[in-house]
């Protein structure tokens, strides 16, 4: 499991290139440019706040400050985690599909791919947050909760990660994965309580326990822990945290070292 770190760390400066290359091409001939990696996930907040904050009426809780109850702010505080999540996760299988030619012409190890996915992808989620922030103390919602969201954003991309790496290796091989995945994405954004609150959701249906089985997702916690921190500004619990930290380091060693096995034979596939 070492070896691959080390030859990662070996290769950090093509990670870096490889990001700064995607993120130059994101945007390429744009007359707004950068403008839009703002504009896409407002316009997303958006429409999920007419359909459920405004049709559906689902209301929100009190934040932090308690007066604040804004249910724009309540679903971006969720959105801004799981759009990292998305973007890990489906654009490390589209990256390491079209990195044939480069793996290739010159030796570099696959699993570098993913992490320029997920450099181009941090980048875009402190920029998110950041609106956020702003937003929350302009709104008079803000604490210094706020500084442990680096933490959990580092827990994230150990999660998202190591599932991304699994998820682009078995798609390499098999191209049905690619539309499992879709599949799977929207059941796990209904899944998880982003643009909903868990209350809402009955312990029990017809014998199975609902909300524990939504509880269990990782993701669930890992939406309640950037609420605890934006909105409702709290440090998450303990239980919370170690629930999170469990998944997320399970989730990076099993996944890299999955990929560090069968990793070897992706130039030949590709």
């Amino acid at each position: 499991m070492l070896a691959p770190v080390r030859e990662t760390w070996e290769h950090r400066s093509i990670i870096r290139n490889l990001t700064e290359r995607d993120l130059k091409a994101k945007y390429k001939k744009s007359l707004l440019g950068w403008v839009w990696s703002l504009l896409n996930p407002l316009a997303t907040l958006l429409i999920y706040t007419i359909v459920f904050g405004t049709f559906l009426k689902i209301v929100p809780p009190v934040g932090g400050n308690g007066e604040l109850q804004s249910f724009a702010l309540y679903l971006f505080a969720a959105l801004v985690l799981w759009n990292l999540f998305g973007a890990v996760v489906n654009g490390s299988m589209s990256a390491m599909t079209g990195a044939g030619p480069l793996i290739r012409k010159v030796y570099l190890p696959p699993e570098c791919i993913v992490f320029s996915v997920i450099g181009a992808a941090v980048l875009q989620t402190l920029v998110e947050a950041g609106v956020l922030a702003v937003i929350m103390l302009i709104v008079g919602n803000a604490s210094l909760t706020f500084l442990l969201f680096p933490l959990l954003l580092a827990l994230l991309v150990l999660f998202a990660s190591g599932l991304a790496m699994v998820a682009s290796l078995l798609n390499v091989y098999y191209r049905d994965v690619g539309y499992l995945v879709a599949i799977a994405m929207n059941f796990l954004f209904y899944a998880t309580p982003i643009v909903y609150t868990l209350s809402i959701v009955p312990k029990d249906v017809d014998g199975i326990p609902a909300r524990a089985i939504i509880e269990a997702n990782p993701l669930t916690q890992f939406v309640m822990a950037s609420r605890d921190i934006f909105y409702e500004l709290q440090v998450p619990g303990l239980d919370r945290w170690a629930y999170i930290a469990a998944w997320s380091i399970g989730a990076f060693v099993v996944g890299w070292w999955i990929f560090s096995v069968r990793g070897g034979d992706v130039a030949e596939e590709l």
